[in-house]
């Protein structure tokens, strides 16, 4: 199954499930609790710098949440995504151990390493990037 079409609409399911998952949890920080509360939230879990780390992280998932859908700069996307998990894997859940259902960091990495994975291949054929011939695409690089 490594036919081009299987591969784009495979990258489409996972970019705009990804994407869904990603503004849910920029919304919650944004809307649900709020920057304040997060910064709070931030700051309990001994963070750095609480404050940019809250902004940083609502609007990454956020905004970067919107682009995976619409597949827009889907490398860069993808790596700040990535940079976003791995500070949550590092400052918050690594010392939980693995299991989500005890603050463990499967989660994180899950979305952490699927947002790597799209830095690499691209949005594929059925994103904006595709549409408009993005040269941002790490993939493109290598042909």
């Amino acid at each position: 199954m490594n036919s081009p079409i299987f591969r784009d609409i495979a990258t489409l399911i996972a970019r705009v499930g990804l994407g869904i998952v990603f503004i849910a949890h920029g919304w919650q920080k944004l809307n649900t609790n709020g920057l304040d509360a997060t910064k709070a939230g931030f700051e309990g879990m001994g963070v750095p710098l609480p404050q940019a780390s809250a902004y940083f992280a609502t609007f990454v998932e956020l905004v970067g949440g919107v682009a995976l859908v619409l597949g827009i700069f889907t490398p860069i996307v993808g790596i700040l995504l990535f940079l976003d998990m791995l500070g949550a894997f590092l400052f918050v859940h690594y010392e939980l151990g693995v299991f989500v259902s005890d603050g463990g960091y499967e989660l994180v990495v899950a979305l952490g390493v699927a947002a790597l994975l799209l830095a690499a291949v691209g949005g594929g054929r059925f994103s904006l990037d595709g549409v408009f011939g993005s040269k941002t695409s790490f993939a493109k690089s290598r042909a």
